[in-house]
């Protein structure tokens, strides 16, 4: 496919950035397409040696970029948000045909990479620190932020791209060095990303060593998130997953950031506008079949209001167009491969098990590819299977009768990463996104809970991890934190007045 070829994607690929791969003689991952089940291309794993290699390479290499100033650091980025741009077209294409996501959320993906390119690139000349007054006469105190080291970066197959970038942008303007573990489910997305950032390194004779690739499976994160040589691992993934990665780093006293599983509710008030949230809706739970960590998993609904939009959604289900996610009028594309279809299957049982009702839906589309059709389900939010995320597109419907009710069901589950509330009742929205109101790290107002910008941090709390990615002052946990105090008199005064004479 020409895109691939633009991409620089062959048979058999280097899935580690040291350029000291023998491919003949070495394990590969194949890369299969979820749209019709197609392998499309092999991609070498990382030995041990070559992960030891990498690591020597980024130790070397953070050596040179962390005494680059700040904007120049920023104008590395600048280039590399240049370069997104250029391949943006294929790139965005080879999101969707190894993830499965439909063309545009594909091309959106490459462009929140660009994004948050621009917003790394202000970012370098904003690194700021605090002036203190000091108790001590003839004394400044001042705070500043320092680079980190070496950021381990696990991500998953869902943003096979994007959420890199929301790493990797921040950390190298904040003057840090990256290793890279992708999915390997989407390997040829993180080859691609390698050799487009490699080449604008290589343009700025800068060493290929600050943004490093490793691929394989859970053993190769295992190297990373015991490697004392990485201060900080920013993983995203399962719920289990992450609670692995935060005991074994936090057993070296290492550093996390964790973006870990999402059981997201949408609450519509008996005051919200009703299309608008339906539209939100089918957008939250169905869009990237529901592969996303913002998907929409739970609606909570207005008994008042209930009838109307449980009818509104069946009709919108079933149009909704299914199918390869190239094409421009497809709105659902696959599941990632057979075990999340086997996933939702089991799910749809358990609802039936526990008491629930499918009412519309869940059932598998015969043919090339892991199709399913998106399910509605009528539930109690107690049920097991409603607490538990399932990582397929199933809308759990719920009534509530009054908003205390509603926020209770909203936070009454273990994950904590984005909600939302339609209405157009502003003493309902303030109590929404008050202290008692929801105790997510995203809260939404007449939006929906997936589609965040870039400019926000992003997370939550709960089993969802508590770290924050993106926007906002979350470049500060990319940096470590120096409190300075310089004496410029000609006495010497200690705090808390203190008296030591000798």
């Amino acid at each position: 496919m020409d895109f691939l070829k633009k991409l620089g994607i062959e048979g058999v690929n280097a899935g580690t950035s040291t350029g000291l791969q023998n491919l003949e003689s070495k394990e590969v991952i194949a890369s299969h397409t979820p749209v019709d089940g197609k392998k499309i291309a092999n991609v070498s794993i990382t030995t041990r040696e070559q992960y030891e290699q990498v690591v020597a390479k980024a130790e070397e290499a953070f050596l040179i970029w962390r005494e680059m100033p700040a904007p120049q650091r920023g104008e590395i980025v600048r280039q590399i948000g240049q370069k997104l741009r250029e391949y943006k077209e294929p790139l965005g294409k080879l999101v969707t045909y190894e993830m499965g996501k439909i063309h545009q959320e594909g091309l959106g993906e490459v462009q929140e990479m660009i994004d948050i390119c621009d917003f790394a690139v202000g970012l370098s000349r904003q690194l700021y620190g605090l002036t203190m007054h000091s108790e001590r006469p003839q004394h400044r105190m001042y705070e500043q932020w320092h680079p980190i080291g070496v950021v381990g970066i696990i991500s998953a197959f869902n943003f096979p791209v994007a959420v890199w970038s929301w790493n990797a942008m921040i950390a190298a303007v904040c003057g840090d060095v990256m290793i890279w573990k992708g999915s390997e489910k989407t390997p040829l997305c993180g080859v691609a990303i390698q050799k487009i950032v490699a080449k604008v390194l290589r343009e700025n004779n800068l060493p290929e060593g600050i943004f490093n690739l490793v691929t394989g499976d859970r053993q190769v994160g295992e190297w990373m998130t015991e490697d004392e040589r990485i201060p900080l691992v920013s993983a995203t993934g399962s719920i289990r997953m992450g609670k692995e990665v935060a005991k074994t780093v936090g057993g070296r006293l290492g550093k996390t950031i964790l973006e870990l599983g999402g059981n997201n509710a949408i609450i519509i008030s008996k005051d919200a506008d009703v299309e608008m949230s339906v539209r939100g809706a089918v957008f939250g739970a169905v869009g990237t079949c529901g592969q996303r960590c913002t998907s929409t998993r739970r609606l909570i609904i207005h008994d008042s209001v209930y009838d109307q939009v449980k009818e509104r959604l069946m009709s919108i289900y079933e149009n909704i167009t299914i199918g390869d996610p190239l094409e421009p009028d497809t709105l659902v594309g696959p599941l990632i491969d057979e075990q999340a279809v086997e996933t939702m299957q089991a799910a749809l049982k358990q609802i039936e098990k526990e008491g629930g009702k499918v009412i519309y839906g869940g059932d598998v589309i015969e043919g090339d590819g892991h199709y399913v059709r998106p399910a509605l389900a009528e539930v109690e939010n107690h049920y097991k299977i409603v607490q538990d995320e399932t990582f397929a597109p199933i809308l759990y419907l719920m009534k509530y009768s009054t908003l205390d009710e509603a926020i209770a069901i909203q936070n009454g589950v273990k994950q904590g990463l984005s909600s939302s509330m339609f209405t157009l009742n502003m003493r309902e929205a303030e109590n929404f996104l008050s202290a008692h109101g929801s105790d997510c790290g995203i809260a939404n107002i007449n939006i929906g809970t997936s589609g965040a910008e870039i400019g926000g941090a992003f997370g939550g709390e709960k089993e969802t991890g508590g770290g924050r990615e993106s926007g906002s002052d979350a470049w500060k946990a990319y940096m470590r934190r120096q409190t300075n105090t310089i004496n410029w008199g000609d006495e010497l005064p200690l705090a808390q007045g203190i008296s030591f004479d000798v």
